[in-house]
């Protein structure tokens, strides 16, 4: 309970001493100690928020609750901080407070201590400088002095929560937003996870950077519409010059919705995986050697005589090799695998080997395990981004076992060029096998589980072909990515005789938008006219905070399931719990019971055709829709001839003889969003 207690804002009151850290300030200047605030832990920062701060706010609330609890916790004078900014530091006392604007009123410490980045910062310009702020500073530019009486650590807390709550998780369009929902749940909560994802390295850097990047892109674009609809809105003219500025902020705004999409989409936890990202570090192939030469990689930590007997027969004698070869030995497969170039081979043999790298393979090598998979165990340890990275032409991956620990990032990557995958294990962490956009995948009598995420990810555009394969214990199974959208390319599909069971959720999953296309083109162009209608409306009568108040957010996430097959188990318990019925011996089963079995029997083979029917229809349904929303916008752009060979290029779709054992939610399923 203690512990607890201390972690509440409410908690130490009473307690005598402090219960927080200190640090001491960095540069020249001796600045007393200040609390070490800024390491709490995500559920205290939480319950900060959820139970003290804001509860059930709305956004345009926000800064109303956060004047509410700084009243109750926050000591109103009396203590020493030191003022932060990006030029000048320098300690100040506080007198007052001003709690609606979120402030505190200080007069400077004595004695004056300043460090700053200029010698321009003395003890007269900072009087005059805090008298042009009428001596009202933000308290997230406050860091408060230590005291260790225990007697204004809840101000030093209440000054970390407004403090971190301003800097990563209060966005400047936030109060525009509707107000018709819980702030703290649907925004405060999400990007709270995200940050302490980030920070303990479970969202990939490729993300993170991508993040950072929407982020600068949507305050500059917010800034750059307020600047427009200010403009508008101090304008008493119905001049041209208006006219423009009204389409320009259209356009800003519609800009600024689309990257916030995006943001929304990131910081939700299940959809960043979902919708996954395009972006990734580019490899470089090397090519050819200048002489020509391919060599043959030899991995081995020790090798017995007879190994090295029987490696020379199988794989490096003249007879089993058409020309003269060249062998390098290496004791760790990640040098092996750095030293290829175009067309080299890497031959691994048994033993048990720990990286701590990237496998990045940008040349079409064959790396192969010289033995059964369970005896060439490659272990990937600390943390990291990537485990294998594909981008060569023809990469030939087999015989190995892939062994993923602390990962954010799958363990095959194939973001380009064909990979093969042969009789392989892959002993997963996070999501397993993804394969990008105009990437190839061919996947066969290989066995791969224990990803959080899917065990394969196919992206729209990529061709994928998985022959008896073995897919369990994963979150989904396989999961399509969507490819409705115009500028995604239809994938090609291949599935023959694969053992997809025991996934949490479905054998295999569908992600598309909820919206059937044809709908969704006549409500868009519905609400499009509505939307420039209320606009306009409101900035000729200068309402724009109006139009914000009735601006409507379609980006509500469904789920709903397709094709929701019967359970495999049902028919097989069924037949089991009727053979076995008490007082009967086999012989003696009645002529009905027998009937009931043999149904049973077709029952288990027709369930398995269905299974592979229904993911193949509704797969051809979805890629034929995407075939009529192409021939549409031709249509629209007046373009009424098209090679039809070409405008109904559906879906390959190849899926034969799997089977769908045991998976949590069924066979096959949609992801609406």
């Amino acid at each position: 309970q203690e512990d607890e207690d201390a972690c509440s804002d409410y908690g130490s009151r009473d307690k005598p001493g402090t219960t927080l850290g200190r640090t001491v300030p960095d540069g020249n200047v001796l600045f007393p100690e200040i609390f070490h605030t800024d390491h709490l832990l995500f559920y205290e920062r939480f319950k900060a928020y959820q139970d003290y701060i804001l509860a059930d706010c709305k956004a345009s609330e926000v800064k109303e609750f956060t004047a509410e609890y700084l009243e109750k916790v926050l000591e109103p004078s009396g203590w020493q901080a030191v003022w932060r900014t990006n030029v000048f530091e320098v300690l100040v006392e506080v007198v007052g407070m001003e709690y609606s604007a979120l402030k505190a009123v200080v007069q400077l410490g004595d004695p004056f201590l300043c460090e700053s980045q200029s010698s321009t910062f003395t003890l007269e310009c900072m009087q005059e400088l805090l008298k042009l702020k009428e001596h009202q500073i933000p308290l997230q530019e406050l860091w408060v002095v230590y005291d260790e009486s225990g007697e204004f650590d809840q101000t030093a807390l209440a000054v970390e929560h407004v403090r971190f709550f301003y800097q990563c998780i209060w966005r400047t369009w936030d109060e525009e937003e509707e107000d018709d929902f819980d702030y703290f749940v649907r925004c405060v909560e999400p990007r709270l996870r995200l940050h302490y994802d980030i920070l303990e390295h479970r969202v990939p850097s490729a993300l993170v950077a991508e993040y950072q990047n929407l982020l600068s892109q949507c305050e500059e674009l917010y800034r750059k519409f307020l600047d427009v609809r200010n403009s508008i809105s101090s304008s008493d003219s119905d001049s041209e010059v208006e006219n423009v500025s009204m389409v320009e902020g259209l356009k800003l705004y519609e800009k600024l919705e689309h990257l916030k999409q995006k943001l929304k989409l990131i910081e939700n936890p299940l959809l960043r995986y979902v919708f996954g990202y395009q972006k990734y570090s580019g490899l470089q192939a090397k090519g050819l050697r200048q002489t020509g030469t391919k060599i043959t990689h030899v991995v081995s930590s020790t090798m017995m005589a007879s190994q090295l007997q029987s490696l020379i027969r199988d794989k490096l004698s003249p007879e089993s090799c058409s020309e003269e070869l060249e062998i390098q030995f290496h004791s760790d497969p990640l040098a092996a695998v750095n030293a290829c170039y175009e067309g080299d081979t890497v031959i691994i043999c048994p033993g048990h080997y720990v990286v701590d790298g990237v496998f990045c393979i940008a040349d079409s090598v064959n790396i192969e395990g010289y033995g059964l998979p369970d005896d060439i165990v490659i272990e990937k340890q600390g943390e990291g981004d990537h485990f294998v990275d594909c981008t060569g032409a023809n990469v030939r991956i087999s015989s190995l076992k892939l062994v993923q620990h602390d990962a954010v990032e799958g363990i095959l990557n194939i973001h380009q060029g064909k990979t093969t995958l042969e009789n392989c294990v892959l002993q997963c962490e996070t999501t397993g096998i993804t394969v990008r956009t105009s990437a190839e995948l061919l996947m066969k009598y290989s066995d791969l589980y224990g990803a959080k995420g899917a065990g394969v990810e196919i992206y729209p555009g990529s061709t994928c072909t998985l022959l008896d394969n073995g897919i369990h214990h994963c979150k989904e199974g396989i999961l399509i990515k969507n490819f409705l959208d115009e500028h995604c390319d239809i994938p090609r599909i291949t599935m023959v005789n694969n053992m997809i069971h025991n996934n949490e959720g479905y054998g295999v999953i569908l992600v598309r938008p909820a919206v059937h296309s044809d709908v969704k083109d006549a409500s868009a162009e519905k609400t499009q006219g509505i939307f420039l209608f209320l606009f306009l409306n409101c900035i000729m009568h200068h309402q724009i905070s109006n139009f914000f108040n009735i601006y409507i957010d379609f980006s509500e996430i469904n789920f709903q399931n397709w094709g929701f097959l019967k359970d495999e188990l049902a028919t097989e318990e069924y037949c089991d719990g009727t053979a076995c019925v008490e007082g009967f011996r086999p012989e003696q089963i009645p002529e009905c019971i027998t009937d009931e079995l043999e149904l049973c029997e077709q029952a288990e083979i027709s369930q398995k055709t269905e299974d592979n029917s229904e993911i193949t229809k509704e797969l051809g349904a979805t890629s034929a829709k995407k075939s009529q929303m192409h021939k549409k916008r031709l249509s629209e752009l007046g373009i009424t001839e098209a090679d039809d060979n070409v405008m109904s290029q559906e879906m390959f779709v190849s899926i034969v003889g799997n089977q769908f054992k045991w998976n949590g939610k069924g066979s096959f399923g949609t992801f609406l969003f």
